[in-house]
């Protein structure tokens, strides 16, 4: 168990170094070298849990919907709004939620795992929107994956439009107005008025919704998962 939760802890770190480093210079220009050395792991190690950079970019596109998670409630146009808002406060401070966004839109990426992330993001939109006409949340001619597809687009173009003319300082401003703007044409009334949609927010969930990625403690005694002795203890245990 001790082996299992230490190999996890590294994997994690490797993904967030490969994440700090896709972020910063892109897929093509990022370095299995600069990677080791953020992660303060062996080599060994680093191709024990991913074979190629390929596999890395693969590994940290797989974390786009367990980096962020917002609390469920009643309101499902609430819960809706609250995960845009908190994947826009966590995109300008965790390297793995903007590594994201970027891979997906990377040239060397975009075709085969572009469609993928920008599909399941939809889908996962639909599904709380959905559940929010159920409810009676939403305006009698909502179509909620058509709805789904018109936020998604709206949110990437703000994202994109904020990290190209300023690094994505004004971000959060950005995606509340696109919620502030949008969410008449779809809310009830009476719903939209409960609906709260403000910088204050996209602060308060910021600090409850990110998901830590833990470092493998410096100190830790044992060889590393991608050392010989430990992948020969591990094949002799599955």
């Amino acid at each position: 168990m001790v082996r299992q939760e230490r190999a996890i802890r590294t994997q994690l770190s490797i993904l967030k170094a490969a994440a700090e480093v896709f972020d910063a210079y892109g897929y093509e220009a990022a370095t299995i070298g600069e990677i080791l050395k953020r992660a303060g792991v062996t080599k060994g190690a680093l191709y024990f849990h991913f074979p190629s950079k390929l596999a890395l970019a693969e590994g940290v596109l797989e974390q786009q919907f367990s980096l962020v998670r917002v609390e469920s409630g009643p309101c499902k146009l609430q819960e809706f709004v609250d995960t845009g808002l908190a994947v826009a406060y966590h995109m300008r401070r965790d390297p793995l939620v903007s590594a994201v966004a970027r891979l997906s839109l990377e040239q060397e990426l975009r075709a085969e795992y572009g469609p993928l992330a920008i599909r399941q993001w939809i889908e996962a939109s639909t599904k709380l929107l959905t559940a929010a006409k159920e409810q009676g949340e939403l305006l009698h001619h909502v179509v909620p994956a058509e709805s789904a597809w018109l936020f998604s687009a709206a949110w990437t173009g703000a994202q994109l439009y904020s990290q190209i003319l300023n690094g994505r300082e004004d971000l959060e401003d950005r995606v509340v107005a696109v919620f502030q703007h949008l969410l008449p044409s779809v809310a009830v009334p009476a719903v939209l008025n409960r609906i709260e949609v403000s910088k204050e927010r996209v602060v308060r969930l910021g600090a409850v919704s990110g998901v830590p990625t833990a470092r493998p403690d410096a100190g830790a005694a044992g060889a590393e998962p991608g050392d010989p002795t430990e992948r020969a203890k591990l094949a002799a245990s599955a």
